[in-house]
């Protein structure tokens, strides 16, 4: 049957209220109030946008439940207590997890979905930052069912040569100074590669611009330690802990670009996708036999703990 609204005012109202269904505003959480998401939540003065002054974390929220959350919140009080920032009793990990539990539900995104919580200082110059609490921001967007899903075809990969990873303090953290990844990011996006391998100022590597890269040669498993300056990921810590719990031969040690190439399989790491196999580097191809059992074993059981 066809609709008795072909054209005019009616049709173009009911066209009108569609779109703005299909475009209304998600909300965000901001230093204790939810506002829409295109609301303007920090001035030209702001420390962070200056400077680069403050963190973020990354996380997946799986089935109403925030997965590792231990491991997140670990690792973002860790970085707020390196960048010197004072904390009031109420911000705690408990504190930001319920928060980030009420932003998914009033979102809809509660199924599965990626939550990025920012922490940054407020307005000030470099030495009169008007105060050091640690304001807050956090989003929510949807995930793909296939987010859950081993990659049937292996990334490519490739080197990013512009900008070097530091090894210093700060390297091992999430902060808003990104430009690194940035520049990796933009290099792999040129070159189309699914992501870029980040060096150190050694030459030797870090990680990716969006997630940690392990190595197996014969039967060991190797990534590079903190002390190389790759951000220590959640999913990198869970695999590593695993992996020593189950017996397997991992090792956090430097490696190199003929490490990589001369490597039986590459696989990267993060917290929303787990674990990707790499089929490319350069002129080296690699195979998924140890990485897809890995998967197998000890990220599907992790992504399947949440459901209900």
């Amino acid at each position: 049957m066809e609709s008795k609204i072909k054209s005019g005012p009616i049709a173009e109202c009911v066209v009108s209220l569609l779109v703005k269904q299909e475009t209304m505003s998600q909300v965000l959480f901001e230093d204790g109030q939810f506002y829409r998401e295109d609301k303007l939540v920090v001035g030209a003065n702001n420390r962070s946008l200056r400077y680069g002054d403050g963190l973020f974390e990354t996380m997946k929220v799986n089935n109403g439940q925030i997965q590792l959350a231990d491991f997140h919140m670990e690792r973002l009080f860790s970085g707020i207590s390196l960048l010197q920032f004072e904390c009031p009793s109420y911000f705690t990990a408990d504190y930001l997890k319920n928060r980030i539990l009420q932003l998914v539900h009033r979102n809809g995104h509660a199924q599965l979905a990626r939550i990025r919580l920012m922490v940054f200082r407020g307005n000030g110059g470099l030495y009169d930052s008007v105060s050091h609490f640690p304001h807050h921001i956090i989003q929510s967007w949807t995930l793909p069912a296939a987010n859950h899903l081993w990659n049937e075809n292996g990334l490519v990969l490739g080197i990013h040569r512009t900008a070097q990873k530091t090894m210093d303090v700060l390297a091992n953290t999430k902060t808003n100074n990104y430009l690194p990844y940035v520049l990796g990011a933009l290099n792999a996006k040129k070159e189309k590669w699914n992501d870029a391998v980040l060096l150190n100022a050694a030459g030797r590597v870090a990680d990716c611009t969006i997630a940690n890269l392990f190595a197996v040669k014969g039967e060991k498993l190797v990534t590079p330690p903190a002390s190389e300056g790759p951000v220590l990921g959640v999913m990198r810590r869970y695999l590593l802990e695993f992996c020593k719990s189950k017996g397997v031969d991992v090792y956090e040690q430097p490696l190199t670009e003929l490490d990589l190439l001369e490597a039986d399989e590459l696989f990267l790491t993060n917290s929303s996708y787990g674990m990707r196999w790499v089929g490319s580097l350069a002129t080296s191809t690699y195979c998924n036999t140890f990485s897809s059992l890995l998967y197998r074993d000890a990220i599907r059981p992790l992504f399947n703990a949440f459901k209900g």
